[in-house]
């Protein structure tokens, strides 16, 4: 039991740190609901659910747990907030094993004004404060997505055919029966990309296939690409960011088209958040990220298991 206290001290000095570090840069934390009435559409993620069962006149009795504090925060935005960051639980039904938990904690922000090249170079800033505080030091590598692809697996992300991608899976075998295009280049980021970062390497992913924009603004380059980084510590992805679309009838389409892959795969429909694309288009030109606290302190103590970091893991809680 030492050595799980040793990593609680180390989780509550990294929350000092991480306030410490947005308290110098003048960017606010808040705190936004875990219950909403909407969820995350998004078919690769699952949401916990519940029902209130007090006054009918209190709001929807259907609740979704957060799978972030998104949505929140963008309303917050919208209202003219400005720059402001969240520290608190999440939820995610179905994650649970060596690196997952169904409740983790997630650090989000956003910074008004902002595109996403600009705040991927915050992450790293905060990154190695962090590193640095523990006593580690890390390469930074800074790629785009197809120069990434290019260069590990002799492929291009943004052009090639699925036969291609499968192809590159050398002796990696997945069933690939209804994959599509972007499953097989997640497989190849998960089983044949990843592996390969250091432990003492942070790498910085930008722009994105466009099809894989969530809800980040698409670059109309050829091809597009969406404006969306991500940042690994090691092999592990820790953050994920956008230039942040601020377009409420292009956000209700995507929010629509999660809704009809969730359809055809047979899951249950998730309500839009209503709330949200009523504001949206008041949402400031600005970038945000959202960053898993456990991956990272995971690195910090140097471990693979995220029980290590956790006072208690799901089959313990």
């Amino acid at each position: 039991m030492s050595q799980d206290l040793k990593h609680l001290r180390l989780r509550a000095a990294t929350y000092a740190r991480i306030r410490d570090f947005f308290a110098e840069r003048g960017v606010l934390e808040v705190e936004t609901p875990m219950l909403s009435a909407a969820g995350n559409t998004d078919p690769n993620i699952q949401s916990f659910h519940t029902r209130f069962t007090g006054h009918v006149d209190a709001g929807a009795a259907q609740r979704w747990m957060r799978t972030s504090p998104e949505f929140p925060l963008k309303r917050l935005l919208a209202a003219g907030l400005g720059d402001c960051y969240e520290l608190g639980r999440v939820f995610r039904d179905g994650e649970a094993g060596g690196r997952h938990n169904p409740e983790f904690t997630m650090l989000e922000w956003y910074r008004v004004g902002w595109d996403d090249a600009r705040l991927a170079r915050e992450v790293i800033d905060l990154l190695e404060k962090l590193m640095l505080q523990a006593g580690r030091t890390f390469d930074i590598v800074e790629t785009t997505y197809r120069g990434l692809f290019h260069d590990a697996v002799g492929v291009d992300a943004l052009s090639d055919s699925i036969e291609v991608l499968q192809a590159a899976m050398g002796d990696v075998h997945i069933n690939g029966e209804g994959l599509t295009r972007d499953d097989w280049l997640d497989l190849l980021m998960t089983h044949r990309i990843q592996p390969t970062f250091t432990r003492d390497r942070i790498t910085v992913v930008s722009d994105f296939p466009a099809s894989q924009c969530a809800l980040a603004r698409i670059r109309k380059v050829e091809p597009p690409v969406a404006e969306r980084f991500e940042v690994y510590v090691g092999p592990y992805e820790v953050a994920n960011g956008y230039h942040e679309l601020n377009d409420a009838q292009e956000q209700r389409s995507r929010f629509e088209r999660d809704n009809a892959v969730r359809r055809e795969r047979g899951q249950h429909e998730v309500p839009m958040d209503e709330n949200l694309l009523a504001v949206l288009g008041n949402l400031p030109d600005c970038a945000g990220v959202a960053l898993g606290v456990e991956r990272l302190l995971m690195v910090l103590a140097d471990t693979d298991r995220i029980a290590d970091v956790l006072a208690f893991p799901f089959d313990e809680a």
